[in-house]
């Protein structure tokens, strides 16, 4: 990727925007932009592209969007190579973090084997499904009616092999789980009640069953009886001429008939359950199971399978039970899918341990997060087996450190609510560390727009993302578009990462939209300043150097030249009359040039040099008006306030008693007058707000000069001008 341009109008309060990022020497561009221009609107429209959304305009919804980011060769970006990482996302989690389990033949090998396994899984699953009438769950409910825990599937097909193969309860694999724990017929098995009145039930049935000389208790009951006689219909035994002797109350009796065995088997039954005893057990379930829906589904289901009814007494052996019976008429499946497992289980194992012998890049990315962020937490990863051996989520534990040098376990939820918003941030990069390593490993050519990512940190935490940001320069296939209102962010940034000039970018925003142009000053204004100032051809230069000047004075105990250059930037006794020649010579009492010089026109008065500039200022266009013409407007602006205040406040003696804060002092003096029109007050306030911060300025600490509007800058200083005490 040589280039990314980017063609925009209409996007989220960007009505116009064209501007191309070269990554020709170097691949990353940053860009300074003051508050309000076009900073989150640019990170949002590329988040857009990167989720495969359309772009907006939410204020102005009736205006055409565009929407158009293409590359040198005039291909649109492709989502998946954008990643936009906001200020800030709670919730953000990589979806790329199980790549970073082990090196990548570890994973393939792990993979490989776990896709047998689940192949085997599935086949028999799905015939678990079919048999037990279950739509979903099958997995889940095995292993919970066996084990207790949804999770250990193999663990209980093991503890009901041995049963299974040997064919256990198949009488009951007739039987559909889904039609007897339904709910509500789960929830009403729970009931002592009702599993009583069943106990009871059969405790009279099973009473008079011994008594039988039909039937035999565990042996041969009324529901294998009629088994044999559905079976002997079935097979035409008795239109063959066969016949069978039966033990009727201890009577020898030949049955030639369907019918005549048919008639001996009920007549058995009506006299077992025709008891009054049982009768009224029976009639205590009965009013159970016509509650609802579910439950007289049930009883019908119970009446065509009364052999399910003994089981009822233990919910949950007969749950095991039937997975018995469904398993022992698969037991091939079973057992293929448990050898299947067995073998894999022991190659997962040697993987872990593999990977337990190497560093991964969790390990590894952990370790520097740790190192280079000063939090107070520390960040482990304490799941790794489980995250290789049944494929679960990364997982990360968080250790809480006291200033007495404890350290704690703590919850991601309980952490996040006593960290400061820098440390919340912190722990969010985390997870963005992990994608941008992921998306290295994956060999995946992106390009990355940070929003304000330093916003809210301090500045040890602040130079720590600067080193995470060189990092990533390391990587031939990655991009950065760098996007921040914080100007020592954007100056540590273009100074760490050697940018040059055609990387480092200011916006301005104007009626015609938003621009974006290479910043005029690379390195500190005031050495270029300094530097030109002997050439005798930058007004500007001379102007707006007072304020800085002042301040070296100011630093260094020489009060005489800062009182002195203080009248520059005040309307003091004398300001007024004040040279160009004067100013140079304190200047060359503060500051050691290179050459000696003479500045031109040394007799013009300085007040009547700053006026005439700003006037010219004013007739700029908006993207012309440098960092020295806007303090040169400032320094202006606050010279003609003051002017009108002193001339509308006419005492003089006030005026000479005011030792600092000059302007406040003026505009408070001016309110508890009363006389100053709402309109004009308004206009003063604005001055007093917008200009003291951006004259007492120096080579740290220049950023709100920057993010004043050049347009509010003219604006002001005009209306300034026009007032007439």
């Amino acid at each position: 990727m040589q280039s990314v341009t980017v063609r925009l109008e209409h996007c989220y309060g960007i009505s116009s925007l064209n501007h191309t990022f070269s990554f020709v020497e170097k691949h990353q561009n940053v860009v300074y932009a003051p508050n309000g221009v076009m900073k989150s609107s640019l990170a949002l429209t590329f988040k857009d592209l990167s989720d495969g959304v359309a772009s907006s305009d939410r204020i102005h919804k009736d205006r055409e969007t565009k929407r158009l980011i293409t590359d040198e060769a005039g291909n649109e970006l492709a989502p998946e190579s954008v990643f936009v990482v906001e200020p800030y996302n709670e919730s953000f989690r990589s979806n790329r973090m199980s790549t970073l389990l082990a090196n990548a033949r570890l994973r393939e090998r792990y993979d490989a084997v776990r896709r047998e396994i689940d192949d085997k899984k599935d086949a028999l699953i799905a015939t678990l499904r079919s048999i037990s009438g279950l739509k979903e769950g099958v997995e889940q409910a095995l292993a919970t009616d066996v084990t207790r825990d949804p999770k250990e599937f193999f663990t209980a097909l093991r503890r009901l092999k041995p049963e299974a193969d040997e064919g256990a309860y198949a009488t009951l694999s007739d039987l559909r789980y889904a039609s007897i724990f339904t709910a509500k017929v789960a929830e009403q098995l729970k009931s002592a009640t009702f599993i009583s009145d069943i106990e009871n039930y059969m405790a009279v049935y099973d009473r008079l069953v011994t008594r039988s000389t039909f039937f035999r208790k565990g042996a041969f009951n009324h529901n294998n009886a009629t088994d044999v006689a559905k079976s002997l219909k079935a097979n035409g035994f008795f239109k063959a001429d066969h016949s069978v002797y039966v033990n009727n109350k201890d009577v020898r009796q030949e049955v030639k008939t369907e019918q005549d065995l048919e008639r001996v088997i009920q007549e058995e039954k009506e006299e077992i359950i025709g008891d009054a005893e049982l009768k009224a057990q029976f009639e205590r379930i009965d009013k159970l199971l016509t509650k609802n829906v579910d439950m007289k589904d049930f009883r019908v289901y119970l009446a065509d399978n009364e052999k399910l009814i003994p089981e009822l007494a233990n919910p949950d052996r007969l749950r095991q039970r039937l997975w018995v019976s469904y398993l022992s008429t698969c037991s091939d499946v079973m057992n293929d899918t448990l050898s299947t497992y067995d073998r894999g289980r022991e190659e997962m194992e040697a993987i872990v341990e593999e990977a337990r012998e190497e560093a991964t890049r969790w390990a590894e990315v952990l370790d520097e997060f740790n190192g280079r962020f000063s939090v107070p937490f520390l960040v482990t990863m304490e799941n790794q087996h489980d995250v290789i051996l049944r494929a679960d989520a990364p997982s990360i534990r968080f250790r809480f450190k006291g200033h007495d040098g404890t350290e704690v376990p703590v919850d991601e939820i309980d952490l996040i609510r006593v960290l400061s918003n820098g440390e919340k941030r912190a722990l969010y990069l985390l997870n963005i560390i992990f994608e941008v390593i992921a998306r290295r490993e994956e060999a995946l050519e992106t390009l990355f727009v940070f929003d304000d990512i330093a916003d809210s940190f301090d500045y040890k935490n602040k130079y720590a993302i600067v080193e995470y940001l060189r990092d990533i320069t390391e990587t031939p296939f990655f991009y950065q578009i760098i996007l921040t209102h914080n100007y020592d962010f954007y100056r540590t940034v273009s100074s760490r990462l050697d940018l040059k000039r055609s990387n480092k970018f200011h916006t301005l925003r104007n009626d015609q939209g938003v621009h974006i142009r290479e910043e005029k000053y690379q390195n500190n204004p005031f050495n270029y300043w300094k530097e030109k100032l002997p050439e005798g051809t930058h007004d500007d230069f001379l102007l707006a150097m007072i304020p800085f000047v002042r301040n070296i004075a100011e630093f260094s105990g020489q009060e005489a030249i800062e009182a002195a250059l203080t009248k520059y930037l005040h309307v003091q006794a004398g300001s007024s009359d004040l040279t160009v020649a004067e100013l140079e010579s304190l200047f060359k009492q503060v500051i050691t040039f290179k050459t000696q010089f003479t500045l031109p026109n040394g007799n013009l008065r300085v007040f009547d040099l700053l006026f005439s500039r700003s006037e010219a200022a004013c007739a700029l266009a908006e993207e012309q008006i440098e960092l020295e013409t806007k303090i040169v407007l400032a320094m202006a602006i606050r010279l003609r306030a003051e002017t009108y205040m002193i001339a509308k406040i006419n005492d003089q003696q006030f005026v000479d008693s005011i030792r600092s804060n000059q302007t406040f002092r003026l505009l408070q003096k001016l309110e508890q007058l009363g006389t100053i029109e709402p309109a004009i007050l308004k206009c003063l306030k604005q001055v007093n707000l917008m200009t003291p911060e951006n004259i007492h300025i120096n080579s740290f600490m220049y950023e709100p000069i920057l993010d004043m509007s050049n347009h509010h800058l003219k604006k002001l200083f005009e209306k300034v001008s026009s007032l007439e005490p």
